[in-house]
């Protein structure tokens, strides 16, 4: 399992509060979830899940990728997807 380490446990400018609790009970059960795909043969042999964070738009990104060519065989939200979110957070220009 592979989790990209900029994305961060908790928010923080969270306190240690119920939310920053419960936002860090849901983060080990995403990682428990993840390794439980990986161990599987769900996604075949050479592929694991990875969880990543975009970026430009701070939107989380799921990839199944290949291990042995790190090749990305499938990719939600694609990157069409989040460059296009990514140019309507921008503003435009001569506006």
């Amino acid at each position: 399992m592979r989790i990209d380490p900029s994305l961060p446990v908790t928010d923080v400018g969270l306190s240690k509060t119920y939310e920053s609790i419960q936002i860090q009970a849901e983060n080990r059960d995403i990682i428990q979830a993840v390794r439980a795909v990986n161990a599987s043969a769900e996604l075949g042999n050479d592929n694991e899940l990875t969880f990543s964070l975009d970026r430009q738009t701070r939107r989380t990104v799921i990839k199944i990728v290949n291990r042995t060519t790190k090749e990305v065989v499938g990719q939600i939200p694609n990157e069409q997807v989040l460059r296009l979110a990514e140019d309507l957070r921008l503003p435009a220009h001569g506006r």
